[in-house]
């Protein structure tokens, strides 16, 4: 009996919760179209008028918490999430971080875990989304498919984690760095205030902040310029940022998604003062594939690369070194985000998600340091898991994609399930033993879609000489095989139980016959829509 008249109870107040959000949202939405159906019009350099938008903010938001304190007792808690997202980040940087390794300990860690496009912008959309670049029509970081502008025309905004965990109760935070193209001091909405998304609760983003100062941060509903002092490095401004809002989401009794998206370790990869002199005896690691002796059976974008000159040696183990240095900012807010939780009792009830939008390339096929690439080291990600129920130092070598984050963060809060995503939850890889079928029965094979040349003097991902700029491609990666189709016909293939770091392309000596099954598998996957659809054609059968 006190279960049934809780759950009545619970439903009510979610009912009265969601009839004063919505009767309270239009005063604090500020035309960020968070309630709207379509994207709105983005006005540029617009005056920022804010009072009346902090006061119904600040309304809202003692609305909620009334609303919360009668709710709460009813209900059991959700969760919480935390994701750290890195930018430009490749594994053999975790050896730096002390943290993350500690995270590795605790939780679970993917080995088999990619990004559907080693580029920035395409890659977040898919993470925001769920889906995969043929369906948000975003391959690139700026122009008609791709970048924020895109991205926000298309309406990709109106139905992401973001908006499906708001819808039921989250608060959520995005803080760092977004998609592409936004610009704090150009992106405004017609009230003056910086354009908001759908979906955000609070909102502390930089446009151009790869240099780590000097940068404006758009608070939610006005923008703030940070100059040149040690305090102004923005990833200890996100650490700061990020433990507030922390508290702030505990004090309301709120389930709360931290998002913070760092800009570190992606160049010109400037690190904190007090890390700038450090690890200066550190090289780039020389794995098999650093410098490689023969590509003649590489592509024709690849194929005419001298081998890596002395000089282009040391810039690469400098570049190292900066990137090692960058990274300790990130490691060190990890590190106090724990530390935090901890201190306000919530650290069991949430989940801490690390990963990167993409890797990155350091020598490896005679490459100077760059992305794009459909080998490991430019698609292949850490994804590191540690929360409620999930295993400590456990490792899950099953094929995962970053079209999967949406899905599995809309179940771990309770939302819905998003109805357009092409990925697949990764809760039942996370606890193992729950009653889903799908832990055992799990895809063969992921897909990864890029469009090249790179190129545009602004885009921040334009590759210098020598660091490769591949064509158009679509390419197949399961555990033992990486397939890859060039929009010039020219196709590679390569045995990973045999060649782990994809050095031999045996695409001309394999038979037709097993080229055109993978030719058959590659344009199903490339062609899927929606998670049952995407999910079939990932088991190759």
């Amino acid at each position: 009996m006190l279960r049934r008249r809780s759950g009545r109870i619970a439903g009510l107040g979610t009912a009265l919760l969601v009839a004063l959000t919505c009767a309270t949202g239009a005063a604090s939405a500020h035309a960020n179209a968070r309630h709207s159906a379509h994207p709105q019009p983005l006005r540029t350099h617009a005056p920022v008028a804010e009072a009346g938008v902090r006061a119904a903010v600040r309304t809202t938001r003692a609305v909620d918490r009334v609303v919360r304190s009668i709710v709460a007792p009813f209900m059991a808690p959700q969760p919480n999430i935390v994701f750290v997202l890195t930018d430009d980040l490749s594994s053999d940087l975790l050896p730096y971080m002390p943290n993350v390794r500690r995270l590795q300990r605790r939780g679970t860690s993917f080995s088999n875990y990619f990004v559907t496009d080693s580029l920035c912008c395409p890659s977040r959309a898919s993470i925001l989304t769920g889906q995969y670049p043929h369906d948000t029509g975003i391959f690139r970081n700026t122009g008609a498919d791709g970048g924020f502008l895109a991205f926000h025309a298309k309406g990709l905004e109106q139905d992401t984690y973001a908006t499906n965990l708001q819808g039921v109760g989250y608060r959520t935070a995005l803080m760092g760095k977004y998609l592409n193209q936004y610009s704090p001091s150009r992106i405004r909405t017609a009230l003056g205030g910086p354009y908001v998304p759908p979906g955000w609760t609070d909102w502390t983003v930089a446009g151009n902040g790869y240099q780590g100062f000097g940068y404006r941060l758009a608070r939610t509903v006005r923008v703030v310029r940070h100059g040149f002092r040690a305090r102004d490095y923005l990833t200890n401004v996100l650490a700061r940022e990020g433990i507030g809002f922390l508290g702030e989401s505990v004090a309301e009794g709120a389930p709360f998604m931290l998002n913070l998206w760092t800009f570190a370790p992606h160049a010109p990869a400037i690190p904190a003062p007090r890390d700038a002199h450090r690890f200066s005896s550190l090289t780039a690691p020389r794995d098999p594939a650093f410098d490689e002796a023969d590509i003649s059976d590489k592509p024709p974008w690849l194929r005419n690369h001298r081998a890596l000159t002395e000089g282009e040696v040391a810039r690469i183990d400098e570049t190292f070194r900066d990137r090692v240095r960058t990274v300790q900012a990130v490691d060190r807010m990890i590190g106090r985000l724990q530390r935090r939780l901890r201190t306000l009792g919530v650290a069991r009830n949430t989940y801490i998600v690390f990963s990167s939008d993409n890797g990155f390339h350091l020598g490896q096929h005679r490459l100077t340091p760059g992305k794009l690439t459909a080998y490991d080291p430019d698609v292949r990600v850490p994804l590191i898991v540690t929360g409620p129920g999930v295993a400590a130092g456990r490792t899950v070598d099953a094929m995962a994609e970053n079209t999967d984050l949406c899905p599995t963060f809309a179940e771990l809060g309770g939302a819905p399930a998003p109805p357009r995503a092409d990925g697949h939850s990764l809760v039942p890889l996370l606890h193992p033993a729950s009653d889903d079928a799908t832990a055992g029965d799990w895809r063969d094979a992921v897909l990864i879609e890029h469009h090249g040349n790179v190129n545009g003097a602004s885009d921040p991902d334009l590759p210098p000489a020598g660091s490769g700029n591949p064509p158009s491609y679509e390419a197949l990666r399961s555990k033992d095989a990486l397939y890859v189709e060039y929009a010039d016909g020219e196709r590679e293939l390569y045995d990973l139980a045999a060649d782990p770091f994809q050095l031999r392309n045996l695409a001309e000596e394999v038979p037709p016959e097993r080229l055109a099954r993978l030719s058959g598998q590659l344009a199903a996957m490339a062609n899927c829509h929606g998670s049952a659809q995407c999910w079939a054609a990932g088991h190759l059968g």
